[in-house]
């Protein structure tokens, strides 16, 4: 006598209500044979549906021991319980658990991916299993265009797709109507005839009287069994495709298969994933235009940095950018600048005092920043000369009250143009005739100022009454490193003053401060705005554990059929992963097409995109996705199989 390939011994089911626990199933000792057709039959509440649960591997019992083909069971973990339910079960649903994302041959196929069967292989199978059962010329069509006759029929040829040895169908006909029930049962004698083992819950008599054999429960108990031997020995042969592939192939196709379920899956729901990763398209695009307005700002203020030269040293009162107390310090004079010039490794020397006062001409009154200069000023400083002339050594010497107005400075007082030649421009009370007009060759850094020129001996004596001055400009010889002349400078007003009451400037030492400073405020503001990019990401993983919720069904239909938990892990952390870089693409290009009509507007500042920049961010987007979507994929791949059938 053969062996029978399901044997339960001694099974017993208790579920904990509460504090309470309660027996589903009591005891069941039960054999089926290769080639039975059993109906197992009882009222509701009987523990059929728990029986079928545990002969088809999706529930463990809580005590006994069930052997299929020789095999026990209960030692065998997840994966190799999956790898049973794939090989050998075939699972028809009274609520046919198709998915609807999928075409009619697109969920047949699942069991076959899970499998690692080739695309070119499983294919003409599910067409053919689906042809056979009269679907022929409804291949492509989706569950919401079929009947639900033919859902049932597509899950019939889903049970197929892996060879079905053993079919099991919990309440087939219930959802059906009495024409597509016979049909239904007509398949199954056909699919008994053809040597399949079929086990069919029902609680229907006239389901249960197709059978060969009948099992009624009671209570968690078999009542009777009808034919508690094997069954007639019977010639048919199964239909049975190869083995499944196993290794790095056919774990490379799954991942495949899983991305391409993920896409559809996205699709079916387009708005849902529109607005998930709508955090995701804000958070790119506001880091991505950070670091690109930050850096088009240090390209704007370094190019003015260039302008001025790169063998100019400034010489300034204080300690150092940012010292507060700067402007008390009044230790350089005219006489140091007299002394600089005297130096060898000098070219020009250009003291400069800078002080704000009120500027009237003619009907026009505005506060200018007045500066003092050199006749080297101008040249030290990157200036054009427009119209008239420039300060020169005699106007110094002679202390006389002349002026050149600045780009700025021309536009206040001259709204309409004109020439400033021979005006007389009023600094407080005192008169200045304008002998001409530059504009600088860079618009430099820093703030919009209106600057009126006049020679430092004239804004010294004149107007502010004091021999300080602010600053000193040396321009250095050609002959003599920038090192050798601050370390000379340095030494020399030392010298003079007694004390190191000031600080040196050169065109480097003022583009690392601003290089630092605007690295260290996009930094900073790029971290503000990688914050988007989290509250993103936990939208992500919000909207995702929300469709698992909505999709438990879907992921119990997913593990009957075979799918390991590393199947639904990799389902769900995929879809998640394709959010976050659609996301990450579209903000990359949104925040390009925001930098575009920027640029377009304004001529003064251009954003600077970097695509290093645009390439990590996009890379921020992908790991987002795997971080945010591991729990709600892990979450999904730990739901119980019987509970999530149960959902619909």
């Amino acid at each position: 006598m053969d062996a029978p390939i399901i044997r339960l011994r001694g099974i017993g089911k208790d579920y904990v209500i509460g504090d309470e626990a309660v027996s589903v199933l009591r005891g069941i000792d039960l054999d089926i044979w290769r080639g039975d057709y059993v109906a197992i039959i009882g009222a509701s509440g009987s523990g059929k549906s728990t029986l079928m649960n545990l002969i088809g591997c999706l529930d463990h019992p809580t005590r006994g021991s069930y052997a299929y083909d020789g095999q026990d069971v209960s030692g065998l973990d997840n994966d190799a319980l999956a790898k049973l339910r794939r090989e050998h079960f075939g699972f028809i649903f009274q609520r046919y658990q198709l998915l609807g994302a999928l075409s009619a041959v697109g969920n047949v196929e699942i069991p076959a991916i899970y499998a690692g069967t080739e695309a070119s292989r499983r294919q003409p199978r599910a067409e053919e299993l689906l042809t056979r059962l009269g679907l022929g010329n409804r291949l492509h069509n989706r569950p919401s265009q079929l009947s639900g006759g033919q859902q049932q029929r597509v899950s019939v040829a889903r049970a197929l797709m892996n060879g079905g040895e053993v079919i099991l169908a919990d309440e087939p006909t219930g959802a059906l109507d009495s024409v597509s029930g016979t049909e239904l049962l007509h398949l199954f004698d056909d699919l008994h005839r053809r040597g399949h083992t079929i086990v069919v819950i029902t609680h229907d008599p006239d389901v249960a009287a197709r059978a060969s054999r009948i099992i009624q429960i009671r209570d968690g108990a078999i009542l009777s069994d009808s034919r508690p031997g094997p069954p007639a020995p019977s010639a048919a042969a199964l239909d049975r495709p190869t083995v499944e592939r196993a290794g790095p192939g056919a774990f490379v196709g799954r991942l495949g298969e899983a991305a391409r379920m993920a896409v559809k899956a996205l699709a079916a729901h387009r708005l849902r994933s529109f607005l998930t990763m709508l955090g995701i398209i804000i958070g790119i695009a506001s880091v991505v235009s950070v670091v690109a307005l930050g850096k088009g700002s240090q390209e704007k203020v370094l190019s003015g940095i260039s302008a001025l030269g790169t063998n100019t040293i400034t010489i300034r009162p204080g300690t150092g950018f940012g010292d507060r107390m700067a402007s008390r310090i009044r230790t350089l004079v005219v006489a140091d600048a007299v002394a600089l010039a005297a130096q060898p490794f000098t070219a020009s020397v250009s003291p400069e005092i800078s002080t704000q006062k009120s500027a009237t001409l003619g009907a026009i009154t505005t506060s200018v920043s007045l500066r003092g200069v050199s006749a080297g000023y101008f040249d030290v400083g990157g200036f054009t000369l427009r119209e008239g002339m420039l300060i020169d050594q005699a106007m110094i010497d002679a202390r006389a009250q002349v002026a050149v107005l600045d780009a700025e400075a021309y536009k206040a007082f001259f709204p309409q143009g004109g020439s400033v030649l021979g005006k007389t421009i009023l600094i407080g009370k005192v008169p200045l005739r304008i002998i001409g007009r530059v504009e600088a060759t860079s618009s430099g850094f820093g703030p919009t100022q209106v600057r009126v020129f006049t020679p430092f001996t004239t804004a010294s004596v004149r107007i502010t009454g004091s021999n300080t001055i602010n600053s000193i400009a040396v321009k250095v010889a050609d002959t003599v490193t920038m090192a050798d002349a601050e370390g000379q400078i340095s030494a020399l007003i030392e010298q003079r003053h007694g004390k190191k009451d000031f600080f040196l400037q050169n065109a480097d030492t003022i583009r690392n401060t601003i290089t630092q400073t605007t690295q260290t405020m996009t930094i900073l503001v790029a971290a503000i705005a990688l914050i988007s990019l989290v509250v993103g990401g936990i939208g992500v993983m919000n909207i995702m554990l929300v469709s698992v919720t909505e999709r438990t069904a879907e992921i119990g239909v997913r593990v009957a059929v075979g799918a390991r938990r590393s199947d639904i892990v990799a389902q769900f952390l995929i879809e998640a992963v394709l959010i976050c870089l659609l996301g990450g693409l579209l903000g990359v290009a949104l925040a390009l097409a925001a930098g575009q009509v920027f640029n377009s507007f304004q001529t003064a500042m251009k954003l600077s995109f970097s695509a290093p920049v645009a390439a990590l961010a996009f890379l921020c987007s992908s790991l987002i996705g795997v971080s945010f979507g591991f729990l709600p994929a892990r979450a999904a791949a730990k739901l119980d199989p019987v509970e999530a059938l149960a959902r619909d």
